[in-house]
Order: structure tokens, then sequence, then C-alpha cells
């Protein structure tokens, strides 16, 4: 049985920088709200007239046109799929392709520059998705077209423009009114983050099993890892067990392994806790084993939790390459 603070004084404790690269590279959440402020800023600078957004972006160092675009994206909960829909389907709401509105009090056109050509309104194409949005872009004529119909397609004067515009793409109507706009978007970011915390621990939870995945195949190649169950070991009569990682070795051994990187304290430790005996108890029915790989400050708020995982595991490891290392001895010598 592992000592939990042997375990813990031999932890990482908080991401690796492997994993945080990973996750800053698939999340673009945390990146909008550290530029939130020079957002709300360039919309209150730019109210001389709707378009002066337009110049105000052009002298930024800090937003690029795609980064700007995914701020209204997210503010407008309008994304990708519903922009190419509106684009395909309605490409004759727009009289002569011209966005008709009222700004303070005054009526305004715009031009759309690309809503009957062939390139789709897709995240890819306007440079918003994962990869493109770490690039900062100029501000093309699609980014522009879309940038318009976000601030002002809510204000259109036009009949027959989709509900969800009419509600969704007023934001234009907080240019230049700061206490407002400031409100609207620290709200709605705080919203936005609420509800992609647990997408993002998913996330990371995944890239955590990933690396350690990863990290096994290299340095055991001649091993299986996660191509096959576990045989004869079933949850119930109808479903196999689960656990994160599969090995098997090439004499035919099994182990399985469970993953667990919480920097923050949730109930994920809780649960691997309580199915510890359990699943130690099968697996060893069918002379299988099953290891841990645990780590994050928040799984060592949980002492109980961690006591149980430890005595009912054969390997307890944390994330760090020598303990990793650990659990690469263990497997080699389960195939003696």
């Amino acid at each position: 049985m592992r000592d939990i603070n042997d375990l813990e004084n031999n932890a990482l404790k908080f991401w690796p920088i492997e994993i945080a690269a990973q996750e800053r590279s698939s999340s673009i959440i945390p990146r909008l709200i550290e530029t939130q402020d020079k957002f709300i800023s360039l919309l209150n600078i730019a109210d001389a007239n709707p378009f002066a957004w337009k110049d105000v972006l052009l002298y930024s160092q800090t937003l690029s046109a795609n980064l700007f675009l995914k701020h209204l994206i997210v503010l407008s909960d309008i994304g990708g799929e519903m922009l190419m829909r509106f684009k395909h389907e309605r490409p004759n709401v727009f009289k002569d392709n011209k966005l008709q509105f009222v700004w303070q009090n005054k009526n305004f056109a715009y031009e759309f520059q690309t809503l009957n050509g062939k390139k789709n309104w897709n995240n890819t194409n306007l440079l918003v998705d994962g990869e493109s949005i770490s690039q900062n872009s100029d501000l093309l004529p699609i980014i522009e077209d879309v940038c318009n119909l976000l601030l002002f397609g809510g204000l259109s004067t036009l009949p027959n423009v989709p509900p969800d515009i009419i509600e969704k793409c007023n934001i234009g109507l907080l240019l230049g009114k700061k206490d407002e706009l400031t409100k609207f978007v620290k709200q709605r970011y705080i919203w936005v983050s609420r509800i992609t915390g647990g997408a993002t621990a998913n996330r990371l939870g995944q890239i955590a099993q990933n690396y350690v995945i990863d990290y096994l195949k290299n340095k055991l190649p001649n091993w299986k890892i996660n191509e096959e169950q576990l045989p004869n070991v079933s949850q119930n009569e109808r479903t196999t067990l689960s656990v994160d990682i599969v090995a098997k070795s090439p004499k035919g051994q099994f182990c399985g392994i469970e993953v667990s990187f919480q920097v923050t304290t949730n109930s994920t430790i809780e649960r691997k806790a309580g199915q510890a005996q359990t699943r130690h108890e099968l697996l060893h029915k069918h002379n299988h084993k099953i290891a841990y790989v645990i780590d994050g400050a928040g799984n060592f708020e949980r002492q109980s939790a961690l006591m149980s995982i430890c005595q009912f595991s054969d390997c307890t490891v944390s994330f760090k390459d020598i303990e990793l290392n650990k659990l690469v001895k263990f497997l080699k010598d389960l195939d003696k």
C-alpha cells in the first residue's frame, strides 16, 4: 500500500507544462476573458458612428480581427453553425445585400461583401476555430460582414430577418455606453465560464489520460495500450467494466489503470475511491491488476478517498516522470 504522504511529496500538484499548453491551445475562453477589458474599451471608444469600431480595431495591438469577432460570437451566442444556416437560407433577406438598420435614431446601411459568395460563414473560414484563433488575422471581408451582422442585425428595419438575429445581434446598441457594456460583457463571461467549466474539466481529464497513454506506449512499445477491454470482467451482466486505460502485456497479462488529476477539489476522486475495493476484488478474481495515477492539489485535499484508493491499488503513482517510471516497472514485472 502506497503511503499517501509519500505520494503527495512526490506529486506535481499542478498541471505539467505539456498538459497546460494543450489546454490553452484547445480552449479560447481564458484568452477571451483576458482580453475582455480591451474589447470593452474598443467598443466604448467607437461611438462616433456605428462603423467606428473598424477604425479603432485597426490600431489595436491586443485584439486581432478574428479575436474581436470571437468575442462577438460568444457574447451574442450566435455560432458558426447558425451563421452557415443563415447565409445559406437567407441570401435575399437584405435587399441589394444591404443591412438597413437604425442606430441612435438615425438610419444606416451596411453592404455585405460575402453574403452571396461561395465561401461558407463557418468557424474555419472566419478564423475563429481552435487552431486559427491563435493566429492574428486582419479584418477580412468575411470577418467584417459577420461582425456587422452580430453588432447590428437585431436593429434591422427590414422584414423577414430571422428571430435569432433580431433577439441576439444587437450589441451595437451598447457602443459608447461604458457602464452598460461593461455590465453586459462581465455578466456574460461569468455565465460562459460556468457552462464551460465542466467541459474544461472533462477536456483536461482526457488530456491527462492521453498523456499517460502516450507515456506508456513510448516506454512499453510491445504492449497493447487501450487496444482491448479487460476480459471476463463486467460491471453487471450486460456492461463491461470501464477503466480509463487497459494495458495488456506481450504475454497476455492485463492491468486496468485509473487516472485522476484535479487541481481544484471535486467529487471525481470520491467516486473512484468508492469503486476501489469492488474493482480491486473483481480484477484480482480474474488475475488482473489495478493501478492508479493520482495527482493534483485538489485530490490531496481528499485524504480519506486517497487512503481508500491506496489500500485497494496494486500500484499508485503521481504524474512525475520518475513516478510514471515506477508504473512502467510494475507493469514490466507482471510479464516476468
